[in-house]
Order: structure tokens, then C-alpha cells, then sequence
């Protein structure tokens, strides 16, 4: 059984204030919240006295929002814990796996390590559900699963995971195909693709192979593809034509999409239909240094998106700082969400699809019997966070104070 408490003095969105029937702001309040169990188990006004003898937490006013989903990370890469180290330039995507084969073997730095470093830089931003990728190739076998397995096991009463069987190197490339199968029968819950065409050759096979195990393993699929324009829309397009076939809808994702960009808006627009219908979510980082899937465009359709920070200080970034918030800013500044309605609402893309308030100002969020994981932050409102990526104060996981701290008060104290 979990621990019960109140959290008390935190402040929730309670709607929306309109002037002349456009959103101008976000109404709040100060509630308490029992949580029991790991669950929110009742929420009062903050007026109300607490005097039932149970220990107390004071949020001192501080904004409750959802926690947040890291949607796309790769535990097994970051140099964390190492010296500073930039960059080394390649002419392509092969000399850059070629690089890291060589280099993170010869760290003194277990994997482990590195990727428990990184897990307590995510949940120190808000983040308290993971999906990672990790490498296999015929070189490291499922040596990489392994050690994230290990690190994400000393986390797991803070943080829940998902990890994907990533062929980074090539699926047909490196003809991986059983190691995939082997990492799969070992607990990774997904199977990963990378550039069907520009790695592996052959569009049609490498995503047939990728399917197959899939729907052998009962397993997700998060296809990397990187691949621009009409080459990267087709390759989508296939995939959707499988993810249909196959059953498969819903848990099917391609990160980073970037072709969705390359287009005319028009043929964004059919490309959003053909994902909606086969119920495949996109992915993205926000990058600086590539166009962008059109979020705005795809959300309008019906297409599920989500950000993750993808690279946090690797082999093939020396940037990134784990804050899926920051991440969230940037696309919020490229897709000129400027008024408080859109800023609020963003908020989706990184939770997983909650936000606290629906578009007519309805409280959605929290909710007696949810899980109790959520973030403080020192904002007033959603967009305010976003807007200014708000200090994240305290990160709770299902009840549990898993990063930063509040004051407690003594029952009697109350």
C-alpha cells in the first residue's frame, strides 16, 4: 500500500477567462489533494480545514501540471558523466554509426551509469515516462538492452519506460533481424527501423522484416526515418498500407517524419489522412537544423504528435538538455502558438495527450482516481510555463516525491 497525504495549497486551472469569445486568460485556484496510494483519491478547495490527523506536503502555490512523456530518447548513447567532448564531422549517417561503435565501447563509464545519469536529468525536468531506443547490432548483440534494463530497474518506483529494439546500423544492413527477435523475448517492447531506403536499401523488405516481428513479438513499432521529400512520404505511405493490413493501428510510430515538411501543405494534408487512418503517431524533436513535421497541420487532421529531446549530449550532438518542456517551447515558438488558448493547449504533446483544461475551458485534469504523477512549476497558468519553460519545483510518480522537494507540515501543525 502507498502512502497517504495531502498535498496542500496547489494551485489547478479551473477554465478559461473570455473577452468578446476569445480566450484572454486562464482562471486558477488554490485546492488540496489527498493522495492515497499513488492515486488522487479527493480534491477540496483550499478553503476547506484539514483536520483529519494526515500528514501533510505544502505546494505553497505552485502549478500542478501533468507529468511529462519523453517520447523519444536513447539512454544507451548519452556521454553523460564523461568529459566534454564535441562532436567528430562525417560525410553521412554510416561514418556516424561507425564512430560510435568505436567510441562508447572504450568509456570508462558503463552504460548503466550514462543512462541512470540521463534518467536523473529527465525526471528532474518532469518527465515520468521514458520511451527509449537502444542499439542492436551483430557487434554489441543485446549488450545495450541489457544495461538500460538495469539502469531503468534502480528508477522504477519514479519513472515507467517503454524501450525499442533499435537497428540503428541498418536492419537489413546488418541483417539484425534475429537480434531484434532476441531483444524483444528479453522485455524490449517495440521494434525500431531506421531510413528504410537510404540505410538499408530496400523499403519494401526493410519494413516488411520490421512488421513481421512486431506482430510476432505483439510488440510496438517506432520506424526512425530521416529520409526527405517524396522518398520519406512514400516509405510513409507503405508503412501505413502494412500497419493497416496487419491490424496494427495505433502502435505504430515514425519519429522525426521530416519529409511531412518538405511538402506543399496540400499533400501534408493527404499524408495526415493516410496517418490518421492508420492511426500512426508522429514523433518529433524540434530541431534547429531541419524542417519540421507540420504539428498544427497533422493535429488539425487527427494525427497523434508528440516531442521527445532525442540526442542529450552523444556521439552525434554535443547539445541537448533533457527538458521535453524546452523542446515543447521550441515548437511552440516555430508554430507561432502565441495566444493563450494555443500555448495551453501544446501542453498535449508532451504529456501524452493531457492537458489540464479542454479548448471550452472544461477542468479535465485532475481527476479522482488517476495516477498521481505530476509536475509543480512556479507559473500561473499552462501557458505561462510553456511560454516561459516555468522551474520545475517537485516531480511526483504515482504519488512518490521523485525529484525536488516541498516543505511538510505536521498534522498537528495544520
Amino acid at each position: 500500500m502507498g502512502v497517504t497525504y495531502w498535498l496542500t495549497n496547489v494551485r489547478l486551472e479551473t477554465g478559461y477567462r473570455r473577452e468578446n469569445g476569445i480566450v484572454s486568460g486562464t482562471e486558477a485556484a488554490l485546492f488540496h489533494i489527498l493522495i492515497k496510494d499513488g492515486k488522487f483519491a479527493r480534491i477540496v478547495r483550499a478553503t476547506e480545514v484539514l483536520n483529519d490527523g494526515t500528514p501533510q506536503r505544502d505546494a505553497a502555490g505552485l502549478l500542478a501540471l501533468p507529468s511529462f512523456v519523453e517520447k523519444h530518447v536513447h539512454l544507451d548513447k548519452t556521454l553523460l558523466g564523461e568529459e566534454w567532448r564535441a562532436v567528430i564531422p562525417v560525410a553521412n549517417i554510416i561514418e556516424r554509426c561507425e564512430i560510435e561503435k568505436r567510441v562508447l565501447p572504450a568509456l570508462p563509464t558503463t552504460t548503466q551509469e550514462r543512462a541512470e545519469n540521463l534518467l536523473a536529468v529527465l525526471l528532474s525536468y518532469g518527465s515520468t515516462h521514458v520511451r527509449t531506443h537502444v542499439d542492436i547490432y551483430p557487434d554489441a548483440g543485446i549488450s545495450n538492452l541489457v544495461e538500460v534494463q538495469k539502469a531503468l530497474a534502480t528508477y522504477e518506483n519514479l519513472v515507467s519506460h517503454e524501450i525499442v529494439a533499435f537497428p540503428q546500423h541498418g536492419l537489413l544492413r546488418t541483417g539484425a533481424k534475429g537480434l531484434l527477435r532476441e531483444a524483444l523475448a528479453q522485455g524490449a517492447t517495440h521494434v525500431g527501423g531506421v531510413d528504410p531506403a537510404m540505410v538499408d536499401g530496400d523499403i519494401e523488405e526493410s519494413l516488411y522484416q520490421m512488421m513481421e516481428l512486431a506482430v510476432e513479438a505483439n510488440a510496438g513499432v517506432d520506424l526512425h526515418l530521416h529520409d526527405p521529400g517524396h522518398l520519406g512520404t512514400f516509405t510513409m505511405k507503405r508503412l501505413a498500407a502494412m500497419t493497416v493490413d496487419a491490424g496494427w493501428q495505433g502502435r505504430v510510430a515514425i519519429s522525426h517524419a521530416f519529409a511531412l515538411g518538405d511538402i506543399p501543405a496540400s499533400e501534408a494534408e493527404e499524408m495526415a489522412t493516410i496517418l490518421r487512418e492508420a492511426g500512426i503517431t508522429i514523433i518529433t524533436s524540434v530541431p534547429y537544423s531541419r524542417v519540421i513535421p507540420p504539428v498544427p497541420l497533422l493535429h488539425q487532421n487527427g494525427v497523434e504528435v508528440a516531442v521527445g529531446c532525442d540526442n542529450i549530449f552523444d556521439t552525434w550532438q554535443p547539445y541537448g538538455n533533457g527538458d521535453v518542456l524546452e523542446r515543447l517551447w521550441r515548437l511552440a515558438e516555430r508554430s507561432r502558438w502565441l495566444d493563450e488558448l494555443s500555448l495551453s493547449q501544446s501542453l498535449r504533446f508532451i504529456t501524452g495527450g493531457k492537458t489540464t483544461l479542454d479548448a471550452n475551458g472544461t477542468q479535465l485534469w485532475p481527476a479522482v482516481g488517476e495516477d498521481a504523477s505530476l509536475v509543480l512549476v512556479e507559473a500561473s497558468c499552462t501557458a505561462e510555463a510553456v511560454a516561459r519553460r516555468a522551474d520545475r519545483k517537485a516531480v511526483f510518480y504515482r504519488g512518490t516525491l521523485a525529484s525536488g522537494k516541498l516543505d511538510e507540515v505536521n498534522a498537528e501543525e495544520a
